[in-house]
């Protein structure tokens, strides 16, 4: 787009791993009055809204963005942010078909879901409303640490036909090794959201184009650095999808993968 970092653009970064520091480099980002943030997540896309009403916000990686305030409407954000969905909800109930597709002696599935963001309440709700069709009992099970994700994980292992669907939230992404180790070592079929948990040894994974994604919002930084507000910039959903299947895992598992589900698959893993 003609942008070159250190000559007609500077690009200033900051990564964190946990709340406070989020909150800091917000902060510390808002005082700087750049032309425009990129923000990935709801915890950083809320410290800068904190911190700053008029510094332009592009986000992405945000679930529901209306639901958690961050704008008035996704055609009309209404504020200084704007940016791109992860998925939409109806995008949840698809994990539960693919989990019974790929191990279809499931009858048991635990959404382990995080209780501090709005969005884990809503995703439950569409993958219950799938559950009855496919003859599969599933139950919510909030997660907020290490300890406590292993203690449950544990916990339904020990009765036998039983499936994990890890929601997508920022706290899945973080502990993905964790999730991926317990539901190998406990033999238990699992669905993840993003192809990161199935590259680190999970089952399989169905979410947006992470690329795709962010090439969009490029275009959006594009145009608020070249004037355009966000409140008039509508929030967008995924445009590509990814199926991502690792078949050492399969394999591992004991599961025999349907030649239907691996045709769909866009990338495989072995």
């Amino acid at each position: 787009m003609g942008w070159t970092d250190g000559r007609n653009v500077g690009i200033d970064t900051r990564w964190a791993t946990n709340a406070a520091e989020i909150r800091r480099h917000a902060a510390e980002l808002a005082a700087l009055a750049p032309d425009v943030i990129l923000a990935t997540g709801y915890l950083a896309v809320v410290s800068l809204q904190q911190a700053t009403r008029s510094v332009p916000i592009v986000f992405v990686g945000i679930i529901d963005p209306v639901g958690a305030g961050l704008v008035e409407s996704l055609a009309r954000p209404g504020s200084n942010s704007t940016g791109f969905l992860l998925y939409e909800y109806s995008l949840s109930g698809k994990w539960l078909e693919l989990l019974k597709e790929i191990a279809p002696s499931v009858t048991r599935v635990a959404v382990l879901r995080d209780p501090a963001i709005t969005s884990g309440a809503v995703q439950f709700g569409v993958i219950q409303a799938v559950a009855p069709s496919l003859r599969v009992e599933v139950s919510p099970v909030n997660v907020r640490d290490a300890g406590e994700i292993e203690r449950i994980v544990t916990a339904f292992a020990r009765d036998s036909n039983g499936g994990l669907i890890v929601a997508g939230s920022g706290l899945a992404t973080v502990h993905r090794d964790l999730f991926v180790t317990l539901a190998a070592q406990h033999r238990l079929p699992a669905v993840y959201s993003n192809r990161v948990f199935v590259a680190a040894g999970g089952l399989i994974s169905y979410g947006p184009d992470y690329i795709d994604m962010y090439r969009r919002v490029a275009a959006y930084v594009d145009r608020v650095i070249k004037g355009e507000k966000p409140a008039d910039l509508p929030v967008q959903a995924p445009t590509k999808y990814e199926l991502v299947l690792n078949l050492k895992t399969a394999k591992a598992l004991g599961l025999e993968v349907p030649p239907t589900l691996l045709a769909r698959a866009d990338e495989v893993i072995e």
